[in-house]
């Protein structure tokens, strides 16, 4: 039995959509559970929309979720002549042609198919004409000669049987006119030259796949196993498109959802394994099976992803949480200081509290993070003389502590609510102000333990304040 392979092969025309990070997704985990090879292929043969920086994107954006391919990139570009030669083999055996209708004549045929609202399919016009009659202006483009008798049927791992009138696939180019190769001639050969056992790619593919099973029986070559799987749609049920917002990974490294939150989301949309909802890398991996992938459209849900990395945020390892957090504010945000960090590293506890993303602590710890307070001018106004009083009260025995905890600072706290005849409220607010700059955030006790006594004292003083 062959080793299964299993391949990613994504154009580098633009930056990776979501919906191609999980065909990539399935194709590793179930290669990795059969102990076999995924690949990636950087299909790289539109000349004109192809670049360097999505490939590199491409290539990063799969090391960010953790996919790592077996061997080197696959470059589609350099195996051409490969391609023409089939192409050119296919000809020689009579299961193609060469085709001299003119632009004008296709248009004109795309034309009245569209006038009679019926899809366009070409009229086979040169299938069996004599080449002495061919004009001597016209570049031909080569033709595959589909089957037009019957029916094929598609054995899917994914969607089960699917059957189509052979006459509904029209006689689809290979060789453009000037010489070029087409994505099925293409995607065939280096399939087969690649020895990929599995085809699992997104349903949208299905016609693709019965051009493709032509063009390998002509060649009498091993059928690889194909699997469809349904496409990702948006919350309102369309297909979800480079357009969308959150289409590509970095809409969601830039908000700062982890990779492990992604990668689980990704794996639990379209794919089931009893009722578990959290899965390790290694749970993944070896519970992943085509047979649990459903049939039906996802549907993409940013609150879910949010609560899924909400999850992540609260249950992993605070230090890995600590490594993600400053990596991901190298990428997107100001560096922040050493001794900044320290502190940041010390109350992430508190700091992570109603978090759903990375951004969010951030968010959280600009108060630790900036050396002024940056009030918001509606919370300033609620700094009347009073406010002013317990601040100023709480500056003077806040100085007479030693130890900086929760302990030495209840009876403080405790003591002005009852002299100032207030609540809680009414000494956490202004204090929280006058640290922050703002009456939301963490607890004022951990705010103040954050902090630190030489901040704390500093920040109590302030002039805008006082």
């Amino acid at each position: 039995m062959k080793k299964v392979a299993t391949r990613f092969a994504p154009s580098p025309t633009g930056p990776l959509h979501i919906g191609g990070v999980r065909t990539a997704l399935f194709n590793w985990l179930y290669s990795k559970n059969q102990n076999g090879n995924f690949y990636l292929r950087i299909e790289d043969t539109d000349k004109e929309r192809s670049k360097d920086e999505y490939k590199n994107q491409i290539i990063q954006s799969l090391k960010w979720i953790g996919i790592d391919h077996d061997g080197e990139e696959y470059i589609q570009s350099k195996k051409i002549d490969d391609h023409i030669k089939v192409a050119n083999e296919l000809l020689k055996n009579g299961f193609a042609y060469k085709c001299y209708c003119s632009n004008e004549e296709i248009d004109e045929q795309k034309k009245r198919a569209k006038q009679k609202k019926i899809p366009y399919v070409y009229d086979r016009k040169w299938r069996n004409k004599d080449e002495k009659e061919a004009p001597k202006d016209i570049h031909p483009v080569i033709r595959f000669k589909s089957k037009i008798e019957g029916t094929s049927i598609l054995k899917d791992l994914v969607q089960g049987n699917v059957e189509i009138e052979n006459k509904t696939i029209e006689d689809f180019v290979i060789l453009r006119n000037d010489g070029t190769p087409t994505y099925n001639l293409s995607a065939s050969v280096d399939d087969h030259q690649m020895n990929m056992t599995h085809i699992i790619r997104g349903d949208d593919h299905k016609i693709n796949t019965f051009k493709q099973i032509q063009i390998y029986e002509a060649m009498k070559w091993e059928l690889p196993s194909f699997a469809h799987i349904p496409l990702i749609h948006t919350i309102d049920g369309k297909k979800l498109s480079k357009r969308d917002k959150a289409s590509t990974l970095d809409d969601y490294s830039k908000i700062g959802i982890m990779p492990d939150a992604l990668r689980n989301y990704l794996l639990r949309l379209g794919w089931s394994f009893k009722d578990k909802e959290i899965f390790s890398l290694d749970e993944s991996i070896k519970f992943f099976n085509i047979e649990g992938i459903g049939k039906s459209p996802s549907k993409l849900d940013m609150s879910r992803i949010l609560s899924m990395n909400e999850h992540y945020i609260k249950n992993i390892n605070e230090k890995d949480l600590f490594d993600q957090f400053i990596n991901y504010c190298h990428l997107f945000k100001d560096e922040i200081k050493k001794d900044k960090k320290d502190k940041i590293q010390k109350s992430l506890t508190i700091l992570k509290n109603k978090a759903k993303t990375l951004e969010d602590i951030f968010n959280n710890c600009q108060y630790i993070v900036e050396d002024e307070v940056k009030f918001n001018k509606e919370d300033l106004a609620l700094i009347d003389d009073k406010a002013k009083k317990i601040i100023s009260e709480f500056y003077v025995k806040f100085k007479e502590i030693n130890e900086l905890n929760r302990e030495s600072l209840e009876p403080i706290v405790q003591e002005l609510i009852k002299t100032n005849e207030t609540n809680f409220k009414g000494v956490g607010q202004p204090l929280r102000i006058a640290l922050t700059g703002s009456k939301f955030g963490p607890g004022i006790y951990d705010i103040i333990i954050s902090l630190g006594k030489d901040v704390v004292e500093k920040r109590l003083t302030n002039k805008t304040i006082s």
